[in-house]
C-alpha cells in the first residue's frame, strides 16, 4: 500500500509534475516484478484542478469542483508512468459506515489487484461535505490498508520520516528511525501543519500509522523527493521511519467496526455498564445508559463514553435511534416495548457489534480523532 501526497506531485507552478511521480512509479513496477500487489492512494486532484483554474477559492463547493476537474489529469499522470492499467476508486464516508458497501469496496479492490490493475484510491471529494469527510488521505490510506489487509503502508513525505523536532526550524532535530509505540510524546514531535497544497502533515501520518499498527500492519515514512530512497524500498531498505505492527490482526468485522467513521453520536453509560462492557465483554443494555448526545439513526456508529469526560470506552452499532434511546435510557430491557411500542432487541449495542477501545482522553469530541487506541 503506497500513499503519495500533493506536494510530491506538483511542479511548483500549480500543475502536476512527473519527477517524483516517475521515481515512485518505478518503485511500483519493481514491487510488481517481485510478485507484490500495490494499491495507491494518491492526492493531487485538488492541486491539479487549482492549476487549471488559477485564483480559485477554498469554499467547499469550489474545492469539490477542483477535485472533479483535477481527477482526470491526476489519473493521466499515473497512467503515463506505469504500464499496467490504472483504475480510479472513489470512497465516501458512507461506503465505510455501511457494512454491505464496505464489503463491496473490499471485493472491488481485491479484484482489481487480481487482474493486474493499479487501483488509485481517493475520497469522493466532489460529493463529500465537511462533517461527513473521511479526512486527510493519510488516514484514508490507513483505512484502505486495513480494508484490503495490506502487509505494509508506505507513506511518501517531504522529509526523511519523523524528526525529534521540525527539521526546518530546529537545528538540533534528529531523525527517528524506528517507533515501537506511538505515544503522546511522539505525537508532540509531529506538531505542525502541512504544506500549502496538503491537508495533513506528519501528525496525520502518525495517526495513520497508529491505526495500521493496531491492525497488525507495518508502516513506513520516507522522503518522496529522493530517488535513491525510493529505489532502496524495492530492496527492503528504508531510509526513514519504521513503525512496526504492535497489535494482532483483527477479525474482519472488528476491523471494520474499529475504522468505520463515527456518526458523531455519543451514548454515555454508568460505572456498572462501563465495567460490564470492559471486563465481562457484555452487551450494552438500556439500564446502563445515562445520557444520549447527538442525533443518529438505528445502525449508526456511536461512541460509548462514561457519564463524564471524553474517554472513549467502546464504539458500536446502536440498535435504537437517538430519540428512542433517550426514552428508554435507564430502563430494564423488558420495558422497551411498553415504552416504544416495539423493540429491536434487548440490547442498545450488541457485543458482536461493539469494539472496545483504549482511547486517548481529549477535551472535546473533536479531539477524539487524535487517537492512540488499541483493540482489546
Amino acid at each position: 500500500m503506497l500513499k503519495v501526497g500533493s506536494s510530491l506531485l506538483t511542479d511548483g507552478k500549480g500543475g502536476l509534475g512527473k519527477r517524483n511521480a516517475a521515481a515512485l512509479a518505478g518503485l511500483i513496477a519493481r514491487l510488481r516484478d517481485q510478485g507484490r500487489e500495490v494499491l495507491l492512494v494518491s492526492s493531487g486532484a485538488v492541486a491539479a484542478g487549482r492549476g487549471l483554474l488559477a485564483g480559485s477559492g477554498a469554499e467547499l463547493a469550489q474545492r469539490q469542483a477542483l477535485a472533479a476537474l483535477g481527477q482526470t489529469p491526476m489519473l493521466a499522470l499515473w497512467q503515463g508512468l506505469v504500464e499496467q492499467p490504472v483504475a480510479q476508486v472513489l470512497l465516501s464516508h458512507d461506503d465505510l459506515r455501511n457494512r454491505r458497501r464496505y464489503l463491496n469496496a473490499q471485493a472491488t479492490l481485491r479484484e482489481l489487484l487480481r487482474i493486474g490493475a493499479l487501483p488509485i484510491v481517493n475520497e469522493n471529494d466532489t460529493v463529500a461535505v465537511d462533517e461527513l469527510k473521511l479526512g486527510d488521505n493519510d488516514n484514508l490510506a490507513a483505512v484502505v490498508a486495513t480494508l484490503v489487509g495490506a502487509d505494509i503502508l508506505l507513506i511518501a513525505t517531504d522529509t526523511a520520516g519523523l524528526y525529534t523536532g521540525h527539521p526546518g526550524n530546529d537545528p538540533d532535530a534528529r531523525p527517528v528511525p524506528r517507533i515501537e509505540e506511538i505515544t503522546p510524546e511522539i505525537m508532540q514531535m509531529a506538531q505542525g501543519g502541512a504544506g500549502l497544497l496538503g491537508t495533513g502533515g506528519m501528525y496525520t501520518k502518525l495517526e495513520a500509522a497508529t491505526k495500521t499498527a493496531a491492525a497488525g500492519i507495518d508502516a513506513a515514512l520516507f522522503c518522496g523527493h529522493h530517488a535513491d530512497t525510493i529505489s532502496a524500498l524495492a530492496e527492503d531498505r528504508l531510509f526513514g521511519t519504521f513503525i512496526p505492527a504492535h497489535g494482532d490482526r483483527l477479525v474482519a468485522r472488528k476491523m471494520w467496526l474499529r475504522h468505520t467513521p463515527p456518526s458523531g453520536g455519543i451514548v454515555r453509560v454508568d460505572e456498572g455498564a462501563a465495567q460490564a462492557i470492559a471486563d465481562r465483554g457484555a452487551s450494552l443494555l438500556p439500564g446502563g445508559v445515562v445520557a444520549v448526545e447527538g442525533d443518529f439513526n438505528r445502525d449508526a456508529m456511536v461512541d460509548v463514553m462514561p457519564a463524564e469526560g471524553y474517554q472513549r470506552l467502546a464504539r458500536g452499532l446502536v440498535q435504537y435511534q437517538a430519540s428512542d434511546l433517550q426514552r428508554i435510557a435507564g430502563l430494564h430491557s423488558s420495558e422497551i416495548e411498553t415504552v416504544l411500542g416495539f423493540h429491536n432487541g434487548e440490547s442498545v449495542i450488541r457485543r458482536e457489534d461493539m469494539v472496545l477501545l483504549n482511547a486517548a482522553v481529549g477535551t472535546a469530541p473533536d479531539d477524539l480523532e487524535a487517537l492512540l487506541e488499541n483493540q482489546q
